[in-house]
């Protein structure tokens, strides 16, 4: 079974960044989709950010220009990199795995980490 366990949240300030991580355990990713997903108190869990097993990435319109999602193979850990943050990007984000299409949509993952909070203030 496919472990992923999420760090790198915190607080900061409008405009401030974070580097979330992502350590896979239990399986390689090499032929996985992973992808970031937050929710934020009363609203329903969203895609933010994929990652094929070519590279290929996929973002929310929400999150394009400041948002990056990587992978690091050979170390099977996940990255978002977060940029000039919004109090609108407040959430607790999730990775997550799937051997399926790739896609930013929920209900296509199959495996979920505990998730890490990120709270950004004005």
């Amino acid at each position: 079974q496919m472990q992923l366990v999420e760090s790198g949240g915190g607080s900061v300030q409008a405009g401030g960044s974070l580097r979330l991580s992502c350590a896979v355990f239990g399986y390689s990713y090499s032929r996985c989709c992973m992808a970031w997903f937050r929710q934020a108190p009363g609203k329903e869990r969203e895609g933010v950010a994929a990652i094929d097993v070519d590279g290929r990435t996929y973002s929310a319109d929400s999150v394009k220009g400041r948002f990056t999602i990587s992978h690091d193979n050979a170390k099977n850990t996940l990255y978002l990199q977060m940029n000039t943050l919004k109090p609108e990007d407040t959430a607790m984000y999730y990775c997550a795995g799937t051997y399926w299409y790739c896609s930013l949509v929920r209900e296509g993952f199959n495996y979920w980490g505990q998730g890490t909070q990120v709270a950004v203030s004005s």
